[in-house]
């Protein structure tokens, strides 16, 4: 008689993934900025690496690209703030490997080339920016300067003397062996890809590079006691409109309102909100391209002007119909739009006031 076998354990199904968020459908999963800055061009590595350096104000007074034909070896370049005249490189290398010492040489000959011909002055400092890096062995060449520098003159006849310049071969001779000999080659180094993307996330054009949303927003100034200047052509247009519903002259806005509870209030108000609005400004301009908050101020224009066209018993009653209009647009295709306060619309009402673009009374 045959021996049954024992009974096999059939194996479970596999566990059902995780549902969909409606965001990963719509984009995709997010991509890591070190992902990201890997796909871009030469053109835009460059552009980024420009806009981390120019957000380092507190080091340099003036940043400025050069990259492309008769740059002389030169990308990025810093002028050091009170440093009379000394600056630093930034060179852009984007490559799908890291960086080897091969990819440098042509570069420490062109620098060599062009300060011998004092075209410019010696860097202070000169980096080699790569979003894969340097491998091993260039940097432990960095580390080293005289055997980087023995690298270039051993390498100078295959790298450097048909490729400085298609106008003439630059033989090392010996006057540019003595100028190498007096350089200072402790000055190359590198900037790991992550220090570079955590300094660009405090610079105004991360967002738009990476996504991810804008951080959160202070909270606005609360306006002073006494109308500075920088809000007198609004304060001046209220004024007006106020005059002309009361039917008398307001030259002081305490006396002339000492009577009138609401019309206090909305003075009040009308500065709270222009100091909102100002508050988004500083923040746009802090986290986003130049020119997004202006493009709202437009979009605000554009949807309040048929109310300031239209008809109304006086300017202070526009002044109520504008703004009330202005809380109610559909403001959707500004980056801004996540962080605008209520009091925002009123505030660029006012704002474009203050610029001479909306008058309250005709």
């Amino acid at each position: 008689m045959k021996k049954v076998p024992p009974p096999v354990a059939i194996p479970l199904p596999p566990a059902p993934p995780p549902g969909l968020a409606a965001d990963v459908v719509a984009s995709g999963l997010p991509v890591h900025p070190e992902d990201r800055v890997r796909l871009f061009s030469a053109d835009q590595w460059e552009r980024f690496v420009q806009e981390w350096v120019d957000s380092l104000r507190d080091e340099y007074e003036l940043v400025e690209r050069c990259g492309g034909a008769g740059d002389m070896g030169r990308d990025v370049i810093a002028t050091v703030k009170g440093g009379n005249g000394a600056w630093d490189n930034y060179q852009c290398k984007h490559y799908q490997r890291a960086l080897a010492p091969g990819d440098v040489w042509i570069e420490l000959g062109k620098l060599a080339y062009y300060t011998l011909k004092a075209e410019y002055s010696y860097p202070r400092a000169y980096f080699f920016v790569a979003p894969q890096g340097v491998g091993p062995t260039l940097s432990n060449l960095l580390k080293k300067p005289h055997a980087l520098r023995d690298g270039l003159l051993t390498n100078w006849d295959k790298a450097c003397r048909t490729e400085i310049t298609k106008t003439e071969l630059v033989e090392c001779d010996a006057a540019m062996k003595a100028h190498i000999a007096k350089l200072d080659f402790s000055i190359f180094q590198t900037k790991p890809l992550l220090r570079i993307i955590e300094g660009h996330a405090k610079t105004r054009w991360y967002a738009a590079r990476f996504g991810g949303g804008l951080p959160q927003r202070p909270e606005p100034l609360a306006p002073p006691n006494v109308p500075g200047a920088n809000e007198a052509v609004f304060v001046g247009e209220l004024r007006l409109a106020y005059a002309q519903h009361l039917k008398q002259d307001v030259k002081d806005l305490d006396a002339g309102l000492a009577a009138r509870d609401d019309l206090r209030e909305h003075f009040h108000d009308a500065r709270v909100e222009f100091y909102s609005a100002e508050g988004l400004r500083t923040f746009s301009r802090d986290t986003l391209p130049q020119g997004e908050f202006e493009k709202l101020q437009d979009e605000v224009h554009s949807g309040i002007k048929d109310d300031v066209r239209g008809a109304h018993a006086d300017g202070y009653q526009r002044v109520l119909a504008v703004v009330k209009t202005a809380r109610a647009l559909q403001l959707t295709s500004n980056p801004l739009t996540t962080r605008i306060h209520t009091r925002d619309r009123g505030g660029i009402c006012h704002q474009l006031a203050n610029d001479g673009k909306v008058r309250w009374v005709k």
